[in-house]
């Protein structure tokens, strides 16, 4: 979808976001000094408007192939288990700044 509707190189370096959802704040934080720690640029967290969750976004600069897609977000999800958070939620992508 990407490759069709961008002109993005989607081969190269791209910014990838992350994000983890719960209910409680500290888990996040937590999780955020954890993970910047292993090189993720920390976005913040804040709460989901509406709702008692907050929100964990977290970013990085990665080149992808659909493997190593499916594998960083198997490997955030086990995370987001480990750490006992409601859900590792996903991702988003966008050029490199």
């Amino acid at each position: 979808n990407i490759r069709s509707k961008t002109k993005w190189n989607i081969d190269g370096p791209m910014l990838w976001g992350y994000f983890f959802f719960d209910a409680s704040r500290e888990k996040l934080l937590a999780a955020a000094m954890e993970l910047g720690a292993s090189g993720y640029r920390v976005m913040g967290v804040s709460q989901v408007e509406g709702e008692a969750r907050y929100r964990l976004h977290v970013e990085r600069v990665e080149e992808h192939s659909p493997t190593t897609l499916h594998a960083r977000n198997n490997a955030l999800a086990a995370f987001a288990a480990k750490h006992r958070l409601a859900s590792y939620d996903g991702m988003d992508v966008g050029p490199a700044p």
